[in-house]
């Protein structure tokens, strides 16, 4: 019996506070954090996304884990796509975007906390990332393509924000029913989007 137990992986839906609050720095990399990155990193793989922040998982903390595929990539890669990409899954502790390139793309993004809804979301192509990882490195590179979006997504979520506070009035309008509906459903489930896994 005890070896088809199952366990609840669960992240937060749109609706739980912690989503919309500033996420506190990480102070230091110690067992603790070891263990919250690989558990983020396994919700994420459950949920197939390709990544999610602290806050998603319940804990107000700025770490991010991405694992971009390396077929995203088109054309020639951008720095950060070329250095990071082989090195997913990839945790990012306490990172920033330096710089953001003038020139702007619009795609359909979607989020873990904001299941089944896709929109466009018009973002910068290029953004500098620095931070830390788990092994004490400093990354600081451009990254472009989907990294360079998955990054400012996820980055969004360490300051509070989901992609749809950044849709366009009117795609706003468009959706506003299933983010409504979203927040009442999510309400009665604790704000918690679960699967059971072996």
């Amino acid at each position: 019996m005890l070896f088809n137990a199952k366990r609840q992986i669960s992240v937060r839906t749109i609706g739980d506070p912690v989503l919309s609050r500033i996420a506190d720095p990480v102070l230091t990399v110690d067992a603790e954090t070891v263990r919250l990155a690989a558990e983020m990193i396994d919700a994420m793989n459950v949920f197939n996304g390709i990544g999610l922040a602290a806050p998603q998982y319940g804990v107000p903390k700025r770490m991010v884990v991405i694992d971009v595929p390396a077929e995203s990539v088109e054309g020639t890669p951008s720095e950060g796509e070329e250095k990071l990409i082989p090195r997913m899954p990839l945790v990012l502790i306490n990172p920033e975007i330096l710089s953001y390139s003038t020139r702007t793309a619009s795609r359909d993004e979607g989020c873990l906390s904001v299941p089944d809804v896709f929109a466009p979301v018009e973002r910068p192509e290029k953004v500098v990332l620095r931070s830390a990882t788990l092994d004490g490195d400093v990354i600081e590179c451009e990254c472009g393509g989907l990294l360079g979006r998955c990054i400012q997504h996820e980055l969004d979520h360490l300051d509070g924000k989901l992609f749809t506070d950044r849709l366009a009035p009117e795609v706003a309008r468009e959706v506003a029913g299933e983010l409504n509906m979203l927040r009442k459903n999510g309400a009665k489930k604790s704000f918690l989007r679960t699967k059971k896994v072996k």
